[in-house]
Formats: structure tokens, sequence, C-alpha cells
């Protein structure tokens, strides 16, 4: 299989029966004056790449990494120039018509998703899809203790996996209240409201190194949620590490 299951490299003739596809999900949206429009799609792209390479060993066949949905639901960045949103109808209509033409030759599929604006298009697409009776999950690529936007976390993720794509970040501020505080003016006016560099962190003090740790432990987490199957009804991959909650009774 040409670069080791890229699905896009591959041949027809390359491609098994059934196997596990996993899907990178990004965006096109602003992430403050240093880092490309295109993080999300990258850091999704290589955590899908890098869960791929170690689920094959064990997986029973193979693994395929697919092309990256690359625009996604970033209406809260439209206030900056660049921003391309497709809204949830549209990516969630994306997302269920990639399962369904998947699911003609694959096993499984996997979303992979790097934007947390997509959550509301993946729980309706997946929660479909598995209602359909297609076996379709997702799982983010968030780490405990991350900042939300263009802040420490990702700065150090991009500067890890694509170094050449991230300006100076010295004198970038950002909004560093926790999202809670700010989550009102955040709805009722976009990112700009609160941030006018686009940026909800702080990215002072990202370094490659803590970029190859944070990735590290995405993948970590993808790889262990794939690996246990578990998803809720919304389609959510549950770490198998963590207990299911309690269903309440009437």
């Amino acid at each position: 299989m040409p670069a080791a299951g890229n699905l896009a490299a591959a041949a027809w003739t390359d491609v098994g029966a059934a196997p596990l596809v996993l899907v990178p999900v990004g965006s096109c949206e602003q992430h403050g004056p240093h880092l490309p429009l295109s993080t999300d799609t990258v850091i999704a792209e290589a955590v899908a790449a890098r869960a791929a390479d170690a689920l094959r060993p064990d997986a029973g066949g193979q693994v395929l990494v697919a092309p990256a949905i690359a625009f996604g639901a970033s209406g809260e960045h439209a206030g900056f120039p660049g921003t391309v949103s497709i809204g949830h109808e549209a990516l969630t209509a994306v997302l269920v018509e990639t399962v369904r033409s998947l699911a003609l030759w694959a096993g499984r599929v996997v979303f992979v998703n790097g934007h947390g604006g997509n959550v509301p298009a993946l729980d309706a697409a997946a929660g479909r899809m598995r209602v359909e009776g297609h076996d379709a999950a997702w799982a983010g690529c968030g780490v405990p203790g991350g900042d939300a936007h263009a802040g420490f976390t990702e700065t150090s993720a991009m500067l890890h996996l694509a170094p050449d794509l991230v300006r100076p970040f010295g004198a970038v501020t950002g909004e560093t209240r926790p999202l809670a505080a700010i989550m009102p003016d955040l709805v009722a006016g976009g990112v700009r409201a609160v941030s006018p560099s686009g940026v909800l962190g702080d990215p002072a003090g990202a370094s490659a190194e803590r970029g190859r740790e944070i990735v590290a432990d995405m993948v970590a987490s993808v790889v262990r949620r794939i690996g246990g199957g578990r998803a809720d009804e919304r389609g959510r991959l549950l770490d198998p590490a963590v207990p299911r909650s309690p269903v309440p009774r009437a």
C-alpha cells in the first residue's frame, strides 16, 4: 500500500476488504497572526496518520487515512479574513454522505476531529449514521488542560508538525479568561468580540518539544478510544479507562 495506508495515494486494487478508515476533519479559519488557517486540519491529519500507524499491527486488516475534510463550521471566526465556514447543516450533510459512500466498501469509519466548532455536526452525523446501521464514530484531538484556540497548545503542536508555517509569536496576546467567562460575548459576537488578535489563550512558552508531547498525547487518546470501540448515542468514542456514566432511572 503506497504511503502506509494513505487512501489518496492508493489504487483501488490496493484496498482490501472492509478496512477501518480514519477521516480527518479540520477547518479553514483564523488562528491568530502567527498560525496558518489550516492549523486544525494539519493537526487532525497528523493525529489520524499516526493513530493509523499505531492501530495497524493489531487491526486484523487495513487501516486507511482518507483525505481531510478541510472546511468546517467556523462561523465564530467569520470576523477575520481568510476564514471559510460551510456551517453546521452543510458539514453534517458532507459527513453523512461521506459515511454512506465509504460504507459501500469500508468496515468502520472514524472521523478524527481537529476543530471544536465541528462537534454539533459530528454528533448529528455520526448519531444518524449509527441509527442507519453504519459503524461510524468520531474522536477529537483535544488534550486535558489545553487552551482553547491558537494559544500554547496549538502553537506547540504546530511548531512540532509544521514549524515552517509558524510565524513569530513573542508579541502575540490573547484572551486568557476561562471560556465560561467569555462564552456569552463569544456566542453573541464571535471570537473578534472577545479577542482582537483571534487568540483564546496564550502562546507564550510554546515549543516544538512540548508540541511533540502534546501530539503524542492526542494520538494515544485517539488510539485508545478507537481500540476500545465504545461510543455514546452521538457516536463519540469513549475512553475505555473512564467508566460510562450511569443512566438515570425515571
